[in-house]
């Protein structure tokens, strides 16, 4: 029976783990690093093998971040601990550009700031994800809350969880951010009632809301800039 190749079949020096470790993780390739989350292949294979499978049958490593837990399953040396893994890790990094780094704080002035600072968050999410970016007085990003997953026809944002966050975290100021999936950002009237009710909840506990940016595939939409609240 022919002998399946295996990481332990490379040389030390060309493992993906060892060379991240002497190189550095820019030194890796997609198909290195993805080997390196993954850990081990599957049975009798080279985890090197299993990466390259994964690039291959979605096309590059935005079609991997964009696929379902359960298509990457599929994949042949890829269970659902793997595919949990692997969403894990692309949903870590997208979270990375909600957190400000003291000194060097984001600032969101105008729409196109929001949009900068929360599309690779919310590219290819294939639900609908409700967001509030709560600012300081100088418009400081100090952290995006996340607040609602699913539908806004069927998920409650309410007020309370809203300014909750916005409180504890001592914002002067709100805007929120909420994608479509069809890649429209059209307002919908839910959408236009909705800013309107947080706006009135806003003025009652001090915290202005300055906008509601609705995110789509290649545009967006500021609720305040159409005048639409």
């Amino acid at each position: 029976m022919k002998k399946s190749f295996t990481i332990h079949d490379l040389p030390l020096s060309e493992r993906p783990r060892e060379r991240l470790q002497k190189l550095g993780v820019e030194a890796l390739s997609a198909q290195e690093i993805l080997a390196v989350i993954l850990g081990r292949g599957g049975a009798g294979e080279s985890v090197m093998v299993t990466a390259q499978r994964l690039l291959s049958g979605f096309g590059n490593l935005k079609g991997i971040a964009d696929a379902s837990v359960e298509e990457l399953s599929q994949v042949r040396g890829i269970g659902l601990a793997k595919a949990a893994q692997i969403k894990a890790a692309f949903e870590l990094s997208s979270r990375l550009e909600g957190y400000a780094e003291a000194g060097d704080k984001p600032v969101a002035k105008t729409p196109e700031d929001v949009n900068s600072l929360v599309k690779a968050r919310l590219r290819g999410k294939k639900k609908e994800y409700f967001l509030a970016l709560l600012l300081d007085t100088r418009n400081q990003l100090i952290k995006v809350a996340e607040i609602s997953i699913g539908s806004l026809d069927t998920s409650i944002v309410h007020p309370r969880e809203v300014f909750k966050e916005a409180i504890s975290a001592s914002a002067a100021a709100v805007i929120f951010v909420h994608n479509h999936p069809s890649g429209d950002p059209e307002a919908s009237e839910d959408d236009i009632k909705l800013t309107k009710r947080l706006a009135e909840a806003g003025e009652l506990v001090g915290i202005e809301v300055l906008d509601h940016i609705i995110i789509g595939d290649k545009k967006f939409l500021s609720l305040k800039r159409e005048g639409l609240f």
